[in-house]
């Protein structure tokens, strides 16, 4: 499941049930995810654990009990909770997504992660956080880490054969590999999908997560181009 770190955060399911929960916490820590570059949380897996504890089981309402809370104490921060399980054993998955605003607390308090620590941005500090918000275009943002293995194979296919077909893309373009061409197009980052490559080749629930309301813009070429 990974080490803590400036993408990773683990914390007990007891930060959001019972007595112990600790809403503002979790709020700053999604705020400073939000305002890096993204991130996820693990709910369930205690600090220095690498799984959830033996017959640990997550209500589903639990899910929107956590956006809800998340909602009320923080301003521009998206998150997308979901269930997961080691065997029988159950945690909550929260994705954060890098935000395109500054993001913060109800009460105007900014985070940042740095590493694996969620960090107070004070002074002009916050000024400079405003600044990057353009720094990364949405397109080539990989905020949802869907692996290039589970796009929709048929969009896939479809637009690699379409790429090589075309006489409007240049023949060393056309000679990449299929990686290099996802690549060359934004398309991916790594082994991962950006939010343009679910777009065009993701599948429908991939695209239902994605964060913003895109203008999309495309030209149509006529046989004289």
């Amino acid at each position: 499941m990974g080490q803590e770190g400036q993408l990773l955060d683990k914390k007990s399911l007891r930060t959001v049930t019972g007595k112990t929960a600790d809403s503002n916490e979790l709020a700053k820590d999604c705020i400073a995810f939000a305002n890096a570059t993204g991130g996820r949380l693990l709910i369930g897996i205690e600090d220095g654990h690498s799984k959830p504890p033996s017959g640990q089981r997550v209500q589903p309402e639990l899910l929107d009990t956590v956006r809800r809370r998340i909602a009320e104490r923080t301003v521009n921060v998206t998150t997308l909770p979901d269930v997961s399980s080691n065997g029988d054993d159950q945690y909550i998955v929260l994705v954060i997504p890098r935000s395109i605003s500054v993001a913060s607390t109800t009460d105007g308090r900014y985070f940042i992660r740095i590493a694996d620590q969620s960090k107070p941005v004070t002074g002009d500090d916050v000024l400079r956080l405003a600044a990057d918000r353009e720094a990364r275009p949405w397109e080539a943002q990989t905020v949802q880490w869907v692996p290039v293995a589970e796009a929709d194979p048929s969009k896939l296919n479809a637009l690699l054969q379409a790429l090589r077909a075309s006489d409007l893309v240049k023949p060393s373009v056309r000679e990449k590999t299929d990686d290099e061409l996802l690549q060359h197009y934004l398309l991916a980052k790594g082994p991962h999908l950006t939010n343009l490559g679910i777009l065009c080749i993701g599948q429908q629930h991939q695209r239902a997560d994605l964060t913003g309301a895109p203008v999309v813009q495309f030209l149509k070429y006529d046989e004289q181009r």
